[in-house]
């Protein structure tokens, strides 16, 4: 589920302006018949740095059924038009399971070492230098990377390189063209959007959750509509045509564009 909730997540990470800004984005998830979570998610970017925060907590008859709930963070540096991640951390709680996670990375952005612990079993494991994990980076950085190539070319196609600590793994972008997005219950939102694809190329992985189980080889779709006042793109739905709870759709409620000077 922890994947899952993050890459819905990280999708919208979509704005681009040249100089420091804070965007901040309220979601509601629904899964199959369920209203299943409302999400907060914030970002700050800077010229020099950025960070990414989120909170997923599910409620109502979904968390009497899944219960979950669970933080992230990520900072990092921009050296060299480059985003590099300094840090990555996560805590999530579910029914029978607590976790966390904390990547540290050196100052080339390679990650160096990992702490997790499970239901407060705390591991220390030092990460070995491995060629196949060259210019790979976090998973939220990744969003923000393509995020920056949408804002420049206005254009999704593109495969980037992953590596959390313990396996290594590909997210494909693709540009579907674009639809028509209409306003409703659950979105103000509308106008012509951006339609495009994303796919979790897990190279030989073990499904450990559901995002590794439908994203092989189902996509998730996401579309990127532009704010009026401040010019930023970001998502306004996402959208996944079959899981094993059901159809998956997300719906931006508001989003809020700051400067962060």
């Amino acid at each position: 589920m922890k994947k899952y909730c993050l890459t819905l997540l990280f999708l919208s990470f979509f704005a681009g302006n040249a100089h420091a800004f804070k965007v901040k984005h309220d979601f509601s998830v629904f899964i199959g018949p369920f209203n299943a979570s409302e999400t907060s998610f914030e970002y700050a970017v800077s010229p020099k740095n950025y960070h990414v925060k989120s909170e997923v907590k599910t409620f109502g008859i979904f968390d009497t059924l899944y219960p979950f709930e669970a933080q992230y963070a990520t900072t990092g540096n921009i050296k060299n038009n480059k985003l590099e991640t300094t840090s990555y951390k996560y805590k999530s709680k579910s029914r029978f399971n607590r976790r966390e996670k904390l990547l540290i990375y050196d100052d080339n952005g390679m990650p160096v070492y990992r702490v997790s612990s499970k239901n407060g079993k705390e591991k220390k494991v030092n990460i070995e230098p491995n060629i196949n994990n060259e210019d790979t980076t976090d998973l939220q950085t990744v969003f923000a990377e393509m995020a920056r190539q949408y804002s420049q070319v206005k254009f999704c196609d593109s495969r980037l390189e992953v590596f959390d600590g313990k396996r290594r793994f590909d997210v494909i972008f693709r540009d579907e063209g674009q639809e028509q997005l209409d306003a409703g219950e659950y979105s103000p939102f509308k106008g012509t959007a951006h339609k495009c694809s994303l796919y979790i190329d897990k190279l030989g992985s073990e499904a450990e959750d559901l995002l590794w189980e439908v994203s092989s080889d189902r996509p998730i779709y996401f579309w990127i509509l532009e704010d009026e006042a401040s010019k930023a793109p970001f998502i306004a739905k996402i959208e996944i045509e079959s899981t094993p709870l059901g159809k998956l759709q997300v719906y931006t409620k508001n989003i809020t564009v700051e400067d962060n000077e």
